[in-house]
């Protein structure tokens, strides 16, 4: 509940001060690292929207793989929350790249004429992407 509240909060000051007086939806990112889960997250978000600006909204989470950078022979690759070492080499020197993030991408608030338009894409469609074509 408490990331959730936070997430609201967040989100309830950036709509106020954009002069919106409701929200559609809020986006956000988490990395593999985190363990946050979306389906605590997203029953936190029912819980507590009721009867707030964020009544009727949609939670949309991203989710980001977790990369490393090996260290010793330059390696870029995903691994899970348990194997960190590198794929290549083996080594234990490696430096983590992503999946750590907690962040708000985006707050979406309704149109001039007041209606919310409809969700512009589902989490799978906007995975972060990423320069490394190895990751």
């Amino acid at each position: 509940m408490g990331i959730t509240n936070g997430i609201l909060a967040a989100s309830f000051d950036a709509a106020r001060d954009a002069g919106a007086e409701k929200i559609c939806e809020i986006r956000i990112s988490i990395g593999e690292l985190t363990e946050i889960q979306e389906f605590a997250l997203q029953f936190a978000f029912e819980a507590l929207t009721p009867g707030t600006m964020a009544e009727g909204a949609t939670l949309a989470v991203a989710h980001i793989p977790a990369t490393s950078h090996c260290n010793e022979c330059g390696l870029d690759y995903t691994h899970d929350r348990f194997e960190m070492l590198c794929p290549e080499c083996g080594a234990f020197n490696v430096t983590p790249l992503t999946g750590r993030e907690m962040r708000i991408d985006s707050i979406e608030t309704p149109d001039e004429d007041g209606t919310c338009p409809e969700p512009t894409a589902k989490p799978a469609d906007w995975l972060l992407p990423t320069d490394n074509p190895e990751v």
